[in-house]
């Protein structure tokens, strides 16, 4: 039977990519929803990035828009990596669906408590929303089966020296969240910069179908900003948090306690993981640490063949 999932999200061309890999495999993963929040770009933007892509698949995913912003202070967007709209790169057409009305946090309740199997949440965003449910309603824990999450990292950071830019930008939330006792398995920068699509891959995306192309034209816009980062190839961080739910034996990861740093000047989002040979406190998450490149790439441009075909034999 397929997992129930919700993916909350600030497409973000990476969060593209995770959500067209969750959508190639309905047998293994049930996509009961998407919610969207302040993150790589401003609420409205995202959500409309959200939404046109499920209208360019024809996939009618039911989308709430959530927090607009961080639990303290303002949003700090992605726009240097992701662009003015947040998905720069190809021109989507405009989508035919249109958000539920529900917020984000009434949406994923009311899906969570009618789910007759426990829901894996996979957020790859800024975890606001996530801690507001949580927060307001704890007893829907009990119907959480897992979150697969995409933010952190043990090693360094990207927006500071300590911080990824999903906990930095909100990382009161990330805290509730860390410390919610759900079981987690973190995607931080330690295996997502090792999940890497180089030039010549991306190149041979758009010799391909329509779903292929589009993702090739948004990676060479994102690419542009790891350039300039210093990376060779670029980082496909968010699918990690979907592939390890579909092949989780192409990753290799510690299970280690982590607390989000909320105060520190050097640190505040750091995820400050307890790697002792005798830790004074129990695991709380498991940290992937490494990828095999190659079959995560299998998996994806699997993924996009599948949608190809789909989407060419929907289109006549």
């Amino acid at each position: 039977m397929a997992v129930p999932i919700i993916i909350d999200c600030d497409p973000g061309h990476d969060d593209a990519i995770a959500i067209l890999l969750a959508l190639a495999h309905p047998g293994e993963l049930d996509l009961i929803g998407i919610t969207t929040v302040g993150g790589n770009q401003v609420l409205d933007k995202i959500t409309d990035n959200a939404l046109k892509l499920l209208s360019f698949v024809g996939a009618d995913v039911p989308v709430a828009k959530g927090a607009a912003g961080p639990l303290l202070g303002s949003l700090v967007t992605g726009a240097e990596a992701h662009g003015d709209s947040g998905m720069d790169g190809p021109v989507l057409p405009a989508s035919r669906f249109r958000p539920v009305e529900q917020g984000a946090v009434e949406f994923m309740l009311e899906r969570i408590r009618s789910s007759k199997e426990p829901v894996t949440l996979v957020p790859i965003a800024p975890l606001t929303n996530i801690a507001l449910l949580l927060t307001a309603y704890p007893e829907v824990k009990e119907n959480i089966r897992e979150i697969s999450l995409m933010g952190g990292g043990i090693g360094y950071g990207n927006v500071t020296r300590t911080a990824e830019f999903n906990i930095y930008v909100d990382p009161e939330a990330a805290r509730i969240v860390f410390d919610s006792g759900i079981p987690i398995t973190m995607s931080g920068l330690d295996v997502t910069d090792k999940a890497a699509i180089f030039d010549d891959e991306i190149a041979g995306l758009k010799t391909k179908g329509p779903v292929s192309t589009l993702v090739g034209e948004l990676l060479d816009f994102y690419s542009i900003y790891g350039k300039k980062m210093g990376f060779v190839g670029s980082a496909l961080h968010d699918p990690c948090a979907i592939a390890w739910l579909l092949r989780p034996e192409l990753f290799r990861s510690e299970t280690l306690n982590v607390r989000v740093e909320t105060e520190g000047k050097l640190t505040r989002g750091m995820t400050v993981a307890d790697r002792r040979k005798k830790p004074d406190v129990p695991a709380n998450v498991r940290v992937l640490t490494d990828v095999d490149r190659e079959a995560f790439l299998a998996l994806i441009f699997g993924a996009l063949e599948k949608l190809d075909e789909q989407v060419i034999r929907e289109r006549g």
